[in-house]
């Protein structure tokens, strides 16, 4: 059996804004510092060189721990697509593809976001503990997202995001 399982995550999320400033908060550090997996109060790093090869970084502290997200931009076609490497490098070694497509409607804009993400396997893991694993990966991974996304509308569409308390 392979030591690794990749599933696929998928999310649409609307704007009442154009491509353009969805885009935008996706590669410039001070708007990504405000949502793309850290809020601002926590915020340690943001940074970002969008060319393709170029790469990108955000450091969140929380709890006394800093969590670390990185990766290089694989394709970029301003405003209507992203494709970019993932890796939070103090859980794991495997690297997730991000995609994200960015097309204009009459109320602002749709975006469809892809992540691959990749499952390790323990070595005694059974079909079942993989599926469950595989599972647990797509479904926390999805309400991490949609919760970015709920601060990235905020943010693009109001200019600030309200945090909860």
């Amino acid at each position: 059996m392979p030591n690794q399982s990749t599933i696929t995550l998928t999310i649409g999320k609307s704007f009442n804004v154009g491509p353009e400033k969805v885009f935008e908060a996706w590669v410039t550090p001070d708007l990504m510092k405000k949502w793309l997996f850290t809020t601002e109060p926590t915020n340690q790093v943001a940074k970002s060189d969008p060319h393709v090869g170029g790469q990108w970084e955000i450091v969140d502290h929380r709890e006394g721990k800093d969590y670390r997200a990185i990766g290089k931009y694989l394709e970029l076609q301003s405003p209507n697509r992203l494709v970019k490497t993932f890796k939070m490098p103090q859980f794991s070694d495997s690297e997730d593809t991000i995609t994200v497509e960015i097309e204009s409607t009459e109320e602002g804009a749709e975006m469809a976001f892809e992540q691959k993400i990749i499952v390790p396997h323990e070595k005694e893991w059974s079909k079942e503990d993989i599926e469950k694993a595989c599972q647990e990966y797509h479904d926390q991974s999805k309400i991490g997202w949609n919760m970015m996304f709920d601060g990235l509308k905020q943010l693009v569409e109001t200019g600030t995001i309200h945090y909860p308390s």
